[in-house]
C-alpha cells in the first residue's frame, strides 16, 4: 500500500475519531455555549440578559436562587435547581440575571448553557469543567423528555455523578415548563399500561426529586403585568402619559391571549421604538 492511500486511511480515521478538545481558555469571557460534532465551548462576551432588577412579581424565587448561587460562587456547597412553571414569566431571564449580578463580585463564576438535545455529551463536558479552577453554573433551558428520550439517563450524571460525584465546582439549573419534566398524559399512560404501575414512570419523575430547589413561576395578573412594563420605562427612561400606556398595554395583552412577562417586554420593545428610544 502506497504512502497516499496511507494517508486517506489516516484522515479519514481522524475524521471519525477527532482530537480531544483542547483546555478551553475559561478566562475569555464570563458566558460559554457547549457545542458536540466536534465538542467545543464557544464564548460568549456579550450575555443576552435583562437586569436582576426589571424581573418582577417572582421575588421569591429571584431571593432563594440569588442567595444559593451566592454560596456557590463563595466556595461552599449549593443546590442544584429547577426552575419551572408559565411560559414566559423569567425563567431563563432569572438564571441569566443572576449570574450578570454575582459576576463582578465573583468574576471566577462562568456560566455555561447545554442544549437538551447535546444532553447525552453531558459527561465530556463535566470533565472539562471539573479539571477548571473556576466555578460553573451549567444551565440548560426548556428541559424535558418525551416517552422514547433517553437522555434523563445522562442527566443523573451531573444531578448525581455516579461514583465520581457531581464536580463540587459545578452547580445545575434548568428550566421547564413541567414540574416532572415529562407530560402528564405520558405519566398516565405509561402507568395504565404498565405491568407494574408504581414502577414504570419512577425512574423519570424521580428526577425532578433530584434538584434541591423547586422555583415556580406562576402567570401574572394584570397590576403586575402593568407593573413590568412601568419598571421598564423607568429603567430606560420612557416617558408616556399614564392612561395612554395602560390602554395600550392592555390592547397588547389581549392581541396576544395572553399576560406574561415575555409579553410586557415585546410591549416594551415596540413603545420603546415608536417613542425613538434605544435598548442596550
Amino acid at each position: 500500500m502506497d504512502d497516499q492511500a496511507l494517508n486517506r486511511i489516516a484522515d479519514a480515521l481522524e475524521r471519525m475519531a477527532p482530537a480531544p478538545l483542547a483546555a478551553p481558555d475559561f478566562s475569555a469571557a464570563p458566558a460559554f455555549v457547549w457545542h458536540v460534532a466536534p465538542d467545543r465551548l464557544e464564548p460568549v462576551h456579550h450575555v443576552n440578559r435583562v437586569d436582576l432588577d426589571l424581573l418582577v412579581g417572582i421575588n421569591r424565587s429571584r431571593d432563594t436562587l440569588l442567595d444559593n448561587t451566592r454560596r456557590f460562587a463563595a466556595g461552599y456547597k449549593a443546590n442544584n435547581a429547577l426552575l419551572w412553571g408559565a411560559r414566559g414569566m423569567g425563567k431563563s431571564s432569572l438564571v441569566k440575571a443572576v449570574h450578570g449580578t454575582l459576576q463582578p463580585e465573583f468574576p471566577d463564576l462562568k456560566l455555561v448553557e447545554l442544549q437538551r438535545e447535546d444532553m447525552g455529551s453531558v459527561a465530556r463536558l463535566l470533565n472539562h469543567l471539573r479539571a477548571a479552577p473556576y466555578r460553573f453554573i451549567l444551565f440548560c433551558d426548556d428541559l424535558s423528555f418525551s416517552h422514547d428520550d433517553q437522555h434523563y439517563k445522562s442527566l443523573k450524571a451531573v444531578l448525581d455523578g455516579g461514583i465520581e460525584g457531581r464536580p463540587e465546582n459545578v452547580v445545575f439549573y434548568a428550566t421547564s415548563n413541567r414540574r416532572h419534566l415529562m407530560p402528564r398524559d405520558m405519566i398516565e399512560n405509561e402507568r395504565s399500561s404498565a405491568i407494574n404501575p408504581s414502577e414504570a414512570v419512577e425512574e423519570k419523575v424521580s428526577l425532578s426529586d433530584r434538584f434541591g430547589l423547586w422555583l415556580g413561576f406562576h402567570p401574572c395578573d394584570q397590576d403586575e403585568y402593568l407593573a413590568m412594563i412601568d419598571r421598564y420605562c423607568a429603567a430606560y427612561g420612557v416617558s408616556v402619559d399614564a392612561d395612554v400606556l395602560r390602554a395600550e398595554a392592555i390592547e397588547w395583552q389581549a392581541t396576544r391571549g395572553a399576560r406574561s412577562g415575555r409579553v410586557a417586554w415585546q410591549f416594551f420593545v415596540d413603545l420603546a421604538g415608536r417613542q425613538g428610544v434605544h435598548i442596550e
